[in-house]
Protein backbone atom coordinates (compact mmCIF):
# COMPACT_ATOMS: atom_id res chain seq x y z
CA UNK A 1 0.00 0.00 0.00
CA UNK A 2 1.27 3.45 -0.90
CA UNK A 3 0.53 6.12 1.69
CA UNK A 4 0.88 9.82 0.88
CA UNK A 5 1.36 11.75 4.11
CA UNK A 6 0.44 15.41 3.71
CA UNK A 7 1.46 17.95 6.33
CA UNK A 8 -0.88 20.88 6.85
CA UNK A 9 0.14 24.36 5.72
CA UNK A 10 1.72 26.93 8.04
CA UNK A 11 -0.28 28.07 11.04
CA UNK A 12 -1.31 31.39 12.55
CA UNK A 13 0.76 30.91 15.68
CA UNK A 14 3.61 33.04 16.86
CA UNK A 15 7.00 31.28 16.63
CA UNK A 16 8.07 29.67 19.89
CA UNK A 17 4.55 28.63 20.94
CA UNK A 18 3.85 24.98 21.77
CA UNK A 19 0.61 24.14 19.93
CA UNK A 20 0.54 20.34 19.31
CA UNK A 21 -3.12 19.29 19.48
CA UNK A 22 -4.51 22.81 19.88
CA UNK A 23 -6.88 23.64 17.03
CA UNK A 24 -5.08 26.68 15.64
CA UNK A 25 -5.89 28.53 12.43
CA UNK A 26 -3.87 28.61 9.23
CA UNK A 27 -1.59 31.49 8.26
CA UNK A 28 -2.36 34.23 5.75
CA UNK A 29 -0.23 32.22 3.29
CA UNK A 30 -2.79 29.40 3.26
CA UNK A 31 -4.06 29.80 -0.30
CA UNK A 32 -0.56 30.01 -1.82
CA UNK A 33 0.69 27.03 0.20
CA UNK A 34 -2.50 25.02 -0.39
CA UNK A 35 -2.26 25.60 -4.15
CA UNK A 36 1.21 24.07 -4.09
CA UNK A 37 -0.10 21.01 -2.23
CA UNK A 38 -3.08 20.68 -4.56
CA UNK A 39 -0.78 20.72 -7.58
CA UNK A 40 1.32 17.90 -6.05
CA UNK A 41 -1.82 15.79 -5.62
CA UNK A 42 -3.54 16.73 -8.89
CA UNK A 43 -2.68 13.66 -10.98
CA UNK A 44 -3.15 11.15 -8.15
CA UNK A 45 -6.13 9.04 -7.22
CA UNK A 46 -6.62 7.50 -3.80
CA UNK A 47 -8.72 4.62 -2.54
CA UNK A 48 -9.32 6.45 0.73
CA UNK A 49 -8.56 9.86 2.22
CA UNK A 50 -7.96 10.24 5.96
CA UNK A 51 -7.46 13.35 8.06
CA UNK A 52 -6.67 14.53 11.52
CA UNK A 53 -9.76 16.20 13.01
CA UNK A 54 -7.87 19.48 13.51
CA UNK A 55 -9.08 22.29 11.27
CA UNK A 56 -5.65 22.99 9.78
CA UNK A 57 -5.71 19.52 8.20
CA UNK A 58 -9.40 19.47 7.29
CA UNK A 59 -9.16 22.87 5.59
CA UNK A 60 -6.25 21.68 3.43
CA UNK A 61 -8.02 18.43 2.55
CA UNK A 62 -11.11 20.38 1.49
CA UNK A 63 -9.05 22.87 -0.53
CA UNK A 64 -7.41 19.95 -2.35
CA UNK A 65 -10.84 18.56 -3.30
CA UNK A 66 -11.35 16.04 -0.50
CA UNK A 67 -14.26 17.50 1.44
CA UNK A 68 -15.26 14.29 3.23
CA UNK A 69 -12.13 12.55 4.49
CA UNK A 70 -12.35 9.83 7.10
CA UNK A 71 -11.49 11.64 10.33
CA UNK A 72 -9.36 9.80 12.84
CA UNK A 73 -8.09 11.23 16.14
CA UNK A 74 -5.03 9.00 15.98
CA UNK A 75 -3.75 11.29 13.21
CA UNK A 76 -3.51 14.29 15.55
CA UNK A 77 -0.17 15.83 16.48
CA UNK A 78 1.52 14.90 19.76
CA UNK A 79 -0.42 15.99 22.84
CA UNK A 80 1.63 18.52 24.80
CA UNK A 81 -0.95 18.57 27.60
CA UNK A 82 -0.49 21.46 30.05
CA UNK A 83 2.09 23.08 27.77
CA UNK A 84 -0.30 23.64 24.86
CA UNK A 85 -0.43 27.26 23.64
CA UNK A 86 2.35 28.37 25.98
CA UNK A 87 5.60 29.92 24.86
CA UNK A 88 8.31 27.29 25.29
CA UNK A 89 10.46 29.84 27.14
CA UNK A 90 7.60 30.53 29.61
CA UNK A 91 7.06 26.90 30.63
CA UNK A 92 8.38 26.62 34.20
CA UNK A 93 7.29 23.01 34.70
CA UNK A 94 10.17 20.87 36.07
CA UNK A 95 8.95 18.10 33.74
CA UNK A 96 10.12 20.19 30.77
CA UNK A 97 13.81 19.39 31.37
CA UNK A 98 13.05 15.69 31.86
CA UNK A 99 11.13 15.76 28.58
CA UNK A 100 14.00 17.55 26.78
CA UNK A 101 16.39 14.91 28.15
CA UNK A 102 14.22 11.96 27.02
CA UNK A 103 11.44 13.13 24.68
CA UNK A 104 10.92 9.57 23.44
CA UNK A 105 9.73 8.18 26.79
CA UNK A 106 8.92 11.21 28.97
CA UNK A 107 5.50 12.84 28.76
CA UNK A 108 4.74 16.53 28.92
CA UNK A 109 2.58 17.22 31.97
CA UNK A 110 -0.88 15.76 31.16
CA UNK A 111 0.35 14.95 27.63
CA UNK A 112 1.82 12.00 25.77
CA UNK A 113 5.34 10.88 24.97
CA UNK A 114 6.64 10.55 21.44
CA UNK A 115 6.59 6.76 21.94
CA UNK A 116 2.88 7.03 22.88
CA UNK A 117 2.22 8.82 19.59
CA UNK A 118 4.18 6.22 17.62
CA UNK A 119 2.03 3.47 19.19
CA UNK A 120 -1.24 5.20 18.25
CA UNK A 121 -0.06 5.83 14.69
CA UNK A 122 1.07 2.20 14.46
CA UNK A 123 -2.43 1.05 15.51
CA UNK A 124 -3.95 3.30 12.84
CA UNK A 125 -1.64 1.96 10.11
CA UNK A 126 -2.25 -1.65 11.19
CA UNK A 127 -5.98 -1.02 10.92
CA UNK A 128 -5.87 0.46 7.41
CA UNK A 129 -3.57 -2.36 6.26
CA UNK A 130 -6.54 -4.72 6.74
CA UNK A 131 -8.31 -2.97 3.86
CA UNK A 132 -7.48 -3.70 0.24
CA UNK A 133 -6.33 -0.14 -0.44
CA UNK A 134 -3.59 0.42 -2.97
CA UNK A 135 -3.21 4.19 -2.39
CA UNK A 136 -4.19 6.25 0.64
CA UNK A 137 -3.77 9.95 1.42
CA UNK A 138 -3.48 11.24 4.98
CA UNK A 139 -3.75 14.93 5.91
CA UNK A 140 -1.85 15.21 9.16
CA UNK A 141 1.03 16.70 11.16
CA UNK A 142 4.84 16.52 11.24
CA UNK A 143 4.92 14.28 14.33
CA UNK A 144 2.55 11.75 12.78
CA UNK A 145 4.55 11.78 9.54
CA UNK A 146 7.75 11.11 11.48
CA UNK A 147 5.99 8.32 13.42
CA UNK A 148 4.79 6.68 10.18
CA UNK A 149 8.33 6.83 8.77
CA UNK A 150 9.68 5.25 11.97
CA UNK A 151 7.07 2.48 11.76
CA UNK A 152 8.11 2.00 8.11
CA UNK A 153 11.75 1.70 9.29
CA UNK A 154 12.99 4.71 7.30
CA UNK A 155 14.84 5.91 10.39
CA UNK A 156 14.86 5.26 14.14
CA UNK A 157 12.82 7.13 16.71
CA UNK A 158 16.02 8.67 18.06
CA UNK A 159 16.67 10.16 14.59
CA UNK A 160 13.13 11.53 14.16
CA UNK A 161 13.88 15.20 14.67
CA UNK A 162 16.77 15.10 12.22
CA UNK A 163 14.09 14.42 9.58
CA UNK A 164 12.71 17.77 8.38
CA UNK A 165 9.01 17.89 7.54
CA UNK A 166 7.99 21.23 6.03
CA UNK A 167 4.52 22.70 5.94
CA UNK A 168 2.72 21.34 2.88
CA UNK A 169 5.13 18.44 2.34
CA UNK A 170 3.72 15.33 0.64
CA UNK A 171 5.75 12.30 1.67
CA UNK A 172 5.13 8.84 0.19
CA UNK A 173 5.83 5.63 2.01
CA UNK A 174 5.20 2.04 0.95
CA UNK A 175 3.80 -0.25 3.63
Amino acid sequence: MEITLIRHTSVDVEPGICYGQSDVGVSVEFEKEANAVRSKLREQTFDCIYSSPLSRCLKLADYCGYSNPVIDKRLMEIDFGAWEMKRWSDIKDPQLQRWFDDWLAEKPTRGESFNDMIRRVDKFISEIERHSYQKVAIFTHAGVIRAACIINKQFSAAEAFNYKVNYGDCIKIII
